[in-house]
């Protein structure tokens, strides 16, 4: 299989779009435990038609970030937290977990391997890295399967939105839901997303950048920006919905709580958010949050003829500052004293 040569890629205009490398890992499942695992060639690997995650869905997955410092340094950010939820995920879809210690090394072996397309450190460019993990086995039936694949591959991306640091026009969502108390919704696994792509196809059409859902019982409180957490900063203090099965626990989600609440003395709130809120002046700023989107901040909120916005597209003070704070680290252009740098 042809990969792409680094050398011919433009790191300062990439999307977030699929681009081959050269190197992937795999590890096999079988008889009740896991092999050691190798570094391949990034390429195709059969599966059978009655494996468990093509027929129901057994699959899940995380996504990470490879980033460039100034001087050079390849450093990860708190990739222990990822194999964590990656085992959380496996446990909730009934899939064996796979050593947390293990799972660093080879998601570092995979950028070893992938290292010249890590984009400079001057883009906004990052090689991300999908780790995951699907029922291989066959199956019959709603069971389990006996056989598991987990893989790591990379490629090199930049920013998740178009728009970069800028702010992104968003519409909720009163249509469709992205899960609901009981189901999977905190987990990472394929079916969440595959279920929230019609309602992100119907918002880009109408020109939003994704829809904000709400809860599934009430249709009221916010759950998510398509595939990202959501912040609002409501009389001074920084809210996010509280994590209650319904929402992914985001990894940046909890770096920003941290970052806010000990880096720059904000009060911090985990509760449920009435969309009617982000239409009251008592809310400043709003953006939204993950790997992928790092911190996006958010322009303007369409529910139906009413209409808030936020901003001209430039992000608020807080917004700004968390962001600042978050990639400095992430970068390592400000001390990480929290520990959350790995470097490669």
């Amino acid at each position: 299989m042809m990969y792409m040569d680094a050398k011919d890629i433009d790191y300062y205009s990439l999307g977030f779009e699929y681009i081959e490398t050269k190197t992937m890992f795999v590890s096999d499942y079988n008889d009740g435990k896991w092999d050691e695992g190798k570094l391949v060639p990034f390429g195709k690997f059969e599966i059978s038609p009655a494996a468990c995650v093509l027929n129901y869905g057994q699959g899940i997955f995380e996504g990470m970030k490879a980033l460039r410092t100034k001087n050079g340094e390849k450093v990860l950010f708190r990739p222990k937290e990822n194999a964590k939820r990656f085992n959380e995920s496996a446990s909730r879809m009934l899939m064996p977990n796979y050593d947390v210690s293990k799972f660093v090394d080879a998601v570092k072996d995979v950028v070893r391997a992938n290292e010249e397309y890590i984009p400079p450190y001057d883009s906004a460019g990052a090689l991300y890295l999908r780790p995951l993990m699907i029922g291989n086995g066959p199956i019959v039936g709603v069971k389990p399967a006996k056989s598991y694949k987990f893989i790591i591959f990379a490629i090199p991306v930049g920013p998740y939105f178009p728009e970069g640091f800028r702010g992104i026009d968003l519409e909720i969502t009163k249509k469709y839901t992205r899960a609901a108390p009981g189901g999977t919704g905190a987990t990472k696994t394929c079916c969440n997303y595959a279920g929230s792509m019609l309602a992100g196809k119907e918002a880009k059409e109408k020109g939003f950048a994704q829809v904000i859902f709400l809860d599934a019982v009430h249709m009221e409180f916010i759950e998510e920006v398509g595939a990202a957490n959501f912040f609002a900063v409501i009389n001074g203090t920084l809210a996010t919905p509280k994590t209650t099965g319904t929402i992914l626990p985001g990894i940046t989600r909890k770096s920003i709580l941290e970052l806010a609440s000990k880096k720059m003395g904000i009060k911090i709130e985990e509760r449920d958010i009435s969309y009617k809120e982000l239409f009251e002046n008592s809310c400043s700023e709003a953006f939204c949050a993950g790997t992928a989107a790092v911190i996006t901040p958010i322009k303007s909120i369409v529910l139906e003829d009413k209409k808030r916005i936020f901003s001209e597209g430039e992000p608020g003070e807080i917004t700004r500052k968390i962001y600042e704070l978050l990639v400095g680290i992430q970068r390592l252009d400000i001390d990480d004293e929290f520990g959350w740098v790995v470097k490669i």
